[in-house]
C-alpha cells in the first residue's frame, strides 16, 4: 500500500484499529476481538453455509463471516 499523505496514513490506521479491535482474533483472549466479551455460539449444522468475505484497506486485510 502506497501511503500518500497525513490524512491517508490516519485514515489507514483508524481503519485498521477498527478491524483489529472488532474483528481480529487474539491468542492471549482465546481467539476472541479485543471487544467481544463471549464466545458466539456455537452451531453443529451439516448444511453448507456460504462464506462472505469483507474487503479492509482494498483487500490488504479481510474479514470472514458466514451468510445468515
Amino acid at each position: 500500500m502506497l501511503i500518500t499523505g497525513e490524512a491517508h496514513t490516519r485514515h489507514v490506521l483508524a481503519t485498521y484499529e477498527i478491524h483489529y479491535n472488532t474483528h481480529r482474533s487474539h491468542q492471549d483472549r482465546d481467539q476472541l476481538p479485543p471487544e467481544a466479551q463471549e464466545q458466539p455460539a456455537v452451531r453443529h449444522d451439516l448444511k453448507p453455509r456460504k462464506l462472505l468475505r469483507t474487503r479492509i484497506l482494498g483487500g490488504l486485510v479481510n474479514e470472514y463471516r458466514y451468510a445468515a
